[in-house]
């Protein structure tokens, strides 16, 4: 008997060799999944879809040859693919006109890089076990593509923060986790709020949480003490594009968040 008749099929595409490497040990390791193949360009992706027809396709908007919508466009009109492949795509490019097309061409899950090989296979698994085909119902049974954006677009925002989260070595259980994460999300939808942390940011937060602005203000420096405790300097300086740190230096909360903020609101947040 062959076991792999029930596994499910994974192709995945992206430019990035060492990421698609990453996200393929991933997907080998679970025992639910099969990688029947991988590229890092768009036209060999075409020809592996047609050679393999896998049942999910994990990819990139941006590859060499055709791009992303236009592979997708391409899967869509080809007789030659006769299972179309569910399709999750995994992009830096977090501006909603790029999360609308992707809805409308019937992409079942968009994941905004940094991602975590853990929850995007969870999101997979999701995927695969649920009989929705628009991206933009798997929030809400009765969500439409046109009121969507709004509360998709929050998904993905709380989703990339906790993606830097991890890549960065803040624990999920301690209390800054939380409030650091809110108060990126305050920075984001107004900017100016940064510029006033003590009287503004941390009694919003605080408010929120039912606790004081100090306790808010202690968490959200453990939260970041944390990290550089655990040595994950590169990894921050990486989610960066720059070197922003050392291990003998650590930001202050107000520092930290505007640079999250900051990084988040040039990628379309």
């Amino acid at each position: 008997m062959n076991e792999n008749l029930d596994k499910t099929k994974i192709v995945v595409s992206d430019c990035n060799a060492q990421l698609r490497k990453e996200i393929v040990s991933a997907f080998k390791r679970d025992k639910m999944f099969e990688v029947v193949g991988e590229s890092g360009e768009g036209f060999e992706t075409l020809e592996l879809l047609k050679k393999t027809n896998p049942d999910v396709l994990i990819m990139d908007v941006v590859l060499p040859g055709i791009d992303g919508f236009a592979l997708i466009e391409n899967i869509t009109k080809s007789n030659e693919i006769m299972k179309k492949p569910k399709i999750v795509i995994t992009s830096s490019l977090a501006h909603e006109g790029f999360i609308n097309k992707a809805m409308q061409l019937g992409v079942s899950y968009f994941m905004i890089k940094p991602i975590n090989e853990t929850v995007l296979i969870d999101r997979v698994k999701e995927i695969c076990n649920s009989s929705k085909k628009a991206v933009s119902t798997i929030f809400s049974d009765n969500v439409t593509i046109e009121n969507a954006s709004g509360k998709y677009k929050a998904k993905l925002i709380e989703e990339k923060i906790t993606n830097i989260f991890i890549t960065v070595g803040i624990p999920a259980h301690i209390k800054g986790y939380q409030f650091l994460r809110e108060a990126i999300k305050l920075a984001i939808e107004n900017p100016e709020i940064i510029n006033s942390i003590t009287k503004q940011l941390y009694p919003a937060i605080a408010e929120k949480f039912e606790t004081s602005a100090s306790k808010v203000e202690r968490a959200i420096r453990h939260a970041i003490e944390v990290a550089w405790n655990r040595g994950k300097i590169e990894n921050i300086n990486s989610i960066f594009g720059i070197r922003v740190y050392n291990s003998n230096e650590k930001p202050t909360n107000g520092e930290f968040i505007a640079l999250v903020a900051d990084k988040m609101l040039i990628e379309g947040a």
